[in-house]
């Protein structure tokens, strides 16, 4: 009889929220009254936009991600919408494309300036008309370029697709007609392929997007819900809503039978809706609900109890909502597995919050950083519209693996990649012609490649792009540049060592096919 222990071994038991400092934080925000149940913030490694109070009208701020502290109050926005804006969501595979949604009836999608917005921008790189009534909720697909979701209070769930020639997009792909009254929620699966969706009639559906095909919907009485999200590959679904006695309350569910929930609880009696937020990578799950100071985050298991309380994180600042960074613009130095951005209306203040997995040593913990969903699209629209299915194209989080990318090569779309696959057959048997094409194709690159790169590229340090840095105001920030710099130092002094190899290698293999040729011409 062996003896088990009363705790559950977790790397994740004693991670904490650690807020930013006032000069990190975006002070003097106007952020908007809306009473609409989203996060009104969205964010990218380059840029923060949140959803402003105005007069007339609606707009937004895109303000640089690098520009902390206090916000000029004439800072121009983007106010293209006749009416109130409602949501706002980043183009995952495009750091400049943002979409967003009013209640006029419209979703506009924008396309950012390189270096920020410097003037206000009224006219939208596309305008999707279809909808009604005002459109409350738009997401993006997962895996396939250029879909965009929009739902409205006309009870559609329409399908777009950004890949047309028309700036006017007035006919949607798809239109799916299930729901029986205001759509509150949207969450895809990994691949895209499914659709759950909550709903003001209190059900949960799970509906195949292509085809506009419900699968199934839930009728349970006991749970009210009013989010939703796919829990990654664990085939599971998690909501959070209220229970009959309006008590809030989450629940899990099977992916495959929505009839009864694995798992139920209730949480306490407050009445502010409950934002969830998973974390694929390490499994955590966070809640935060709207007007608390409180966030709770739990880990999730595909074994019974199914959901361990870690926990909580607790803050006097009562949030509105909630912007999350990409998993691609973490600081792994610090072992920062999450980051939010709090929205806190009483101060005019946006506060980033970072989640952080206490590590002595300070090099990269690969255990919680493992391969994770990149800015690149496994799919163009049409490729998914005719019926193909694939998971995310993943990217590694570990310092000098990627590359960021230039403002013109995400506008047009390149897929350029590096080659780095060595050949398993026998040096002498490899083509001359295709080694000294390699050489030469590198050696251009290097040469006369510089011009059009240098004035493609935004000049970038550390990840972060230099003309959109702010000089350090404290001793602590100029230390933290300094380590930074150290850092960047050494990672290309490592790059410069593995190219040299490289180099190495290949001259040795021209000397072995050059010794093959001069053996076989006699012959």
């Amino acid at each position: 009889m062996t003896w088990r222990p009363q705790y559950r071994c977790s790397k994740f038991r004693h991670v904490f929220g650690k807020a930013a400092t006032k000069e990190s934080c975006f002070d003097g925000v106007p952020i908007t009254c809306s009473v609409q149940d989203n996060n009104f913030c969205a964010v990218n490694p380059r840029f923060l936009a949140v959803i402003t109070e105005c007069a007339g009208g609606g707009a937004f701020l895109v303000l640089s991600i690098h520009h902390t502290g206090k916000v000029d109050p004439h800072q121009p926005r983007i106010s293209g919408h006749r009416g109130n804006v409602l949501d706002i969501k980043w183009n995952p595979f495009n750091d400049y494309c943002i979409a967003s949604c009013s209640e006029d009836t419209t979703v506009k999608v924008w396309e950012i300036p390189p270096h920020g917005v410097l003037k206000n921008l009224t006219a939208p790189w596309k305008e999707l008309q279809g909808h009604s009534r005002r459109v409350g909720l738009i997401e993006w697909h997962p895996t396939a370029n250029n879909i965009l979701f929009s739902t409205a209070y006309d009870y559609q769930v329409m399908i777009w697709n950004l890949d047309c020639p028309e700036q006017v997009i007035k006919n949607p792909v798809r239109t799916i007609s299930h729901h029986t009254d205001v759509v509150l929620s949207m969450s895809f699966n990994t691949e895209g392929s499914l659709l759950a969706t909550t709903c003001k009639d209190k059900k949960v559906r799970l509906i195949e997007p292509r085809s506009g095909n419900l699968q199934q919907e839930t009728n349970c009485k006991t749970h009210k819900a009013s989010k939703v999200l796919f829990l990654g590959n664990l085939k599971m679904l998690f909501t959070s809503g209220t229970s009959r006695y309006n008590d809030r309350q989450f629940a899990l569910w099977d992916q495959d039978d929505l009839s009864v929930p694995l798992s139920q609880e209730n949480l306490d009696g407050s009445s502010g809706v409950l934002f969830p937020f998973f974390d694929p990578d390490t499994h955590m799950l966070y809640l935060a609900g709207k007007g608390d100071g409180n966030m709770r985050y739990y880990e999730i298991s595909s074994e019974k109890p199914y959901i361990h309380f870690l926990t909580e994180y607790r803050s006097n600042l009562p949030q509105k909502g909630l912007g999350v960074m990409p998993k691609r613009g973490l600081d792994v130095s610090t072992c920062e597995v999450f980051r939010f951005y709090k929205l806190v209306t009483i101060k005019s203040l946006i506060e980033p919050l970072s989640m952080i997995v206490p590590r002595r040593s300070e090099s990269y913990q690969e255990d919680i950083y493992p391969m994770t969903a990149g800015n690149k699209p496994a799919l163009s629209a049409e490729e998914w519209l005719s019926g193909i299915d694939k998971g995310p194209v993943l990217m590694s989080l570990k310092p000098g693996s990627q590359v960021p990318e230039s403002y013109s090569e995400m506008m047009k779309g390149r897929q350029n990649s590096l080659d780095t696959r060595r050949s398993h057959s026998r040096p002498g048997m490899l083509q001359l012609s295709y080694i000294q094409d390699q050489v030469g194709t590198k050696e251009g690159k290097e040469d006369g490649g510089n011009t059009e790169d240098d004035r493609s590229r935004t000049p970038v340090s550390n990840g972060e792009d230099l003309e959109l840095c702010t000089p350090p105001r404290t001793e602590n920030e100029l230390r933290m540049k300094f380590y930074k710099q150290q850092e960047e130092i050494r990672r290309l002094r490592e790059l410069l060592n593995q190219r040299d190899v490289r180099v190495k290698q290949l001259e040795l293999e021209i000397k072995n096919v050059k010794n093959f040729q001069s053996h076989q011409s006699p012959l």
